[in-house]
């Protein structure tokens, strides 16, 4: 489903001016502290009381959208999403598979959040810094609630999760912030549980109708 199809108004943030939503551009080079200036930019803009975190290399099913969070302080993921790399015959997921792009939450929670985000990581330098992923970033994770602060994660937020009645497809491709991680030997920890079906079997979706 398109993201136009939700029903939900949409409030986006780039690099150049696009025609999506209520658009806002931010100055900066692609970059983890300039998708931080991004998610804050729609944080701020937006009325809603809950936001749903969207990325334009996810196919969003609309049962994702029928979610309404019980709690304000607690970060939500939806835990019914396949991986798939991009032209691939398969599609993967594993019991760590909680991203960013999955997340529901109360609005004034997740703006708290990520604003003492950008200003540790500001007072940390990274604007300043030429690694792509600077060491104690990647040990600090970046899915809220997921790392408590004493296996050095950045709070002490938590989360849960929910699942749609039908699938997020992540897809995966050279472009993406991080990793693909679509094998068992990409991961230096392995998962608990790992899954693999043919990509033309996730439920719900025709990736062939949609990319072929």
């Amino acid at each position: 489903m398109q993201l136009l199809d939700s029903g939900l108004p949409i409030y986006s943030a780039s690099l150049e001016p696009i025609d999506f939503g209520i658009n806002e551009v931010i100055e900066g080079e692609r970059s983890y502290p300039t998708m931080l200036k991004q998610i804050i930019s729609c944080l701020n803009r937006s009325p809603s009381k809950y936001v749903f975190f969207a990325e334009h290399d996810v196919l969003y099913p609309k049962s994702h959208f029928a979610f309404t969070p019980p709690k304000d302080n607690i970060f939500y993921y939806n835990e019914n999403c396949w991986r798939w790399e991009f032209g691939t015959a398969k599609a993967i997921r594993h019991d760590r598979m909680l991203s960013q792009s999955c997340l529901c939450v109360n609005r004034e929670f997740a703006l708290d959040h990520y604003l003492r985000r950008q200003k540790l990581i500001e007072e940390k330098g990274w604007g300043n810094i030429k690694s792509h992923e600077p060491s104690w970033a990647r040990i600090m994770g970046y899915e809220p609630g997921q790392k408590k602060k004493k296996r050095g994660g950045f709070s002490d937020d938590d989360y849960e999760t929910w699942s749609s009645e039908y699938p997020l497809v992540d897809i995966r491709h050279p472009g993406t912030f991080s990793r693909s991680k679509v094998s068992l030997k990409e991961f230096t920890h392995q998962p608990k549980w790992w899954e693999e079906i043919p990509a033309d079997q996730i439920e719900g979706w025709d990736l062939k109708e949609l990319f072929l």
